[in-house]
């Protein structure tokens, strides 16, 4: 069975567009079994009860940034082993080093390709 038929994914981001363009993108790459959501707390409560393979958020979103989400997620029990790329629109070195301090795997700079998009969760999860 092939990578993308068991990978289970998060997609976090306050704007519907941005989620409908990386929704659309898995779904091209045969990535069926995703989920989404629009702020930080609803997807560590989703993730707590199920956690995936790999969450794909945005930065800037309100109340809880994609960093913050991402520290949440490094220090619970159930998710510190999720694997997370930060997609951002000012991919800035003090961003990105925070990131990779938290524990990053990966990060995409928008507005991007989906070609880029596949490069970028490849780097983290392996071949699709």
């Amino acid at each position: 069975m092939a990578l993308r038929d068991q990978i289970r994914i998060m997609v976090v981001d306050d704007m519907s567009t941005s989620r409908g363009l990386i929704t659309q993108a898995l779904d091209a790459f045969g990535i069926t079994n995703v989920a989404s959501t629009s702020d930080g707390p609803s997807a560590l409560k989703t993730l707590e009860a199920k956690p995936v393979h790999l969450v794909i958020s945005d930065f800037n979103m309100p109340g809880m940034d994609g960093l913050q989400l991402l520290q949440h997620l490094r220090s619970g029990a159930k998710t510190k082993g999720v694997g997370f790329i930060l997609i951002t629109g000012k991919a800035d070195k003090a961003i990105i080093d925070k990131g990779k301090q938290l524990g990053m795997n990966n990060f995409l700079k928008k507005p991007f390709e989906p070609n880029d998009l596949r490069a970028c969760i490849e780097a983290v999860v392996g071949r699709l």
